[in-house]
C-alpha cells in the first residue's frame, strides 16, 4: 500500500528530494515514435520551461533535472527560509499565478477594507497558500497537470497521461545529494543517447556548462551590449559554501564547488563503460577522496542510485530513523549501498 505524501516529504528533516515521474502511454513523453514517425522532442522544452516558471513562483529551487523519452528526473530543494520571509502580498501574488485566487485576497490587494469575517478567512487562506508554495506535492501537481493537458490536446485524446503518483526520495546528507545529482545528470550517457556532457540535451549539467561559457563570454562585453530580457531562474549554485551535515546550515545551498563537481561527473561518465563494470583509467577525483568513497562504490551508485534505495538515501542510521518517524517503521532498503557511500573513518 502506498504512503501518504506528507509521510515521504519533510522539509524540516531535509530540504532535498529526488523526484521521478513516468509517462503511462506508449506514445512518448518526448523522443521519436518509430511506429508513426512522429516527433515529440518539443515536449522536453515544455517540461524545462514549466519547472523554471514554477520555481519562480514556489519556494522550491532546482538542483538537477533530466528529461528523458518517457520519464523525467528532478532534484528539488525546498527553500524554507524564503517561505518564512514571504509577505502577505507576496503570498497572494504568487498564488494568483497558480490559480484564480480568492475575491477576499483581491480586495486585500486593492486596499479595500475587510470586515472581521473576511479578515479571518484571509488569515486562513494565507496560511494555507504559504504552506502550498513550499510543497513539492503542489509543485508537481501544477507541473504534471499542465504538461498532461497540453499533451492530450496535441494528441487529441483524453485520459491519464502520467503513470500514477510521482515517486520521491529524501536525500539526507551530502553523499546522497551528490550521488543523486550525478545519477540524474548522467541519465543520457547511461541510456546511450548522448556521448558527452555538452550533448546531454535537457539536463542540468548541460545548462550549467552553457551558463559557465556564457558568463565567461559576457565578462568580455560591455553592459550596453547585454540583453535586457529577464533571465530564467538559475539552478541552485554549487559554491561549496555550506555543509548539510550541520543542522544549523541544513537549509543552505549545495555544498560542493562546481569545478569539483564537473571533474567528478566527467570522470564518472568516462568510467561508465558497457563492457566493463567500474573501469577506472585515471586518478580518483578530489571529491571522492574528500568523502572517502571508493571508485567501485561510486560507479555502482552512478549507474543504479534509483534502485538502491526506497524512500530515503543517506547514512543507514538516518535512513532507518526517517522511516521510523515518517513511515511508521517500514522496512528500510539499501544498507550495503549506504555503507559504501558512507565509509567509517
Amino acid at each position: 500500500m502506498t504512503s501518504a505524501r506528507r509521510t515521504l516529504i519533510d522539509a524540516e528533516t531535509t530540504p532535498f528530494y529526488h523526484i521521478i515521474n513516468r509517462c503511462v502511454r506508449r506514445a512518448y513523453l518526448c523522443g521519436n515514435d518509430e511506429l508513426t514517425g512522429k516527433s515529440f522532442e518539443h515536449r522536453r522544452g515544455w517540461i524545462v520551461d514549466k519547472i523554471k516558471a514554477l520555481s519562480n513562483i514556489f519556494c522550491i529551487d532546482i538542483c538537477a533535472y533530466a528529461v528523458m523519452n518517457n520519464h523525467y528526473h528532478l532534484v528539488l530543494k525546498i527553500d524554507i527560509d524564503k517561505s518564512k520571509s514571504l509577505t502577505n502580498h507576496d503570498i497572494i501574488t504568487r498564488w494568483n499565478q497558480v490559480t484564480k485566487g480568492h475575491e477576499v485576497a483581491t480586495k486585500y490587494l486593492n486596499g479595500d477594507t475587510l470586515i472581521e469575517g473576511e479578515r479571518m478567512l484571509l488569515d486562513g487562506l494565507l496560511t494555507e497558500w504559504n504552506e502550498r508554495l513550499s510543497s513539492i506535492s503542489w509543485f508537481m501537481r501544477c507541473l504534471n497537470e499542465d504538461i498532461a493537458r497540453r499533451a492530450n490536446r496535441e494528441d487529441e485524446c483524453k485520459g491519464a497521461f502520467w503513470e500514477g503518483r510521482f515517486k520521491s526520495q529524501a536525500l539526507l546528507d551530502e553523499q546522497a545529494l551528490l550521488a543523486c545529482m550525478m545519477y540524474v545528470d548522467l541519465n543520457p550517457i547511461r541510456a546511450g543517447i548522448a556521448d558527452t556532457l555538452q550533448a546531454s540535451d535537457f539536463t542540468s549539467i548541460q545548462e550549467r556548462i552553457v551558463e559557465l561559457k556564457t558568463t565567461s563570454y559576457k565578462s568580455t562585453i560591455t553592459l550596453s551590449e547585454r540583453s535586457t530580457e529577464e533571465p530564467l531562474k538559475s539552478l541552485v549554485q554549487l559554491d561549496g559554501s555550506s555543509h548539510l551535515a550541520t543542522e544549523s546550515e541544513a537549509q543552505s545551498g549545495i555544498p560542493f564547488h562546481f569545478s569539483d563537481y564537473l571533474e567528478l561527473i566527467d570522470w564518472t561518465g568516462r568510467a561508465i563503460r558497457p563492457d566493463k563494470t567500474g573501469y577506472i583509467d585515471s586518478s580518483q577525483p578530489k571529491l571522492l577522496n574528500e568523502l572517502g568513497i571508493s571508485a567501485d562504490a561510486w560507479i555502482t551508485s552512478s549507474k543504479s542510485f534509483r534502485r538502491q534505495y526506497s524512500g530515503a538515501s543517506g547514512r543507514w542510521e538516518a535512513m532507518c530513523e526517517f522511516k521510523k518517524q515518517h513511515q511508521h517503521g517500514k522496512w528500510c532498503k539499501g544498507k550495503s549501498y549506504s555503507d559504501a557511500l558512507h565509509p567509517s573513518p
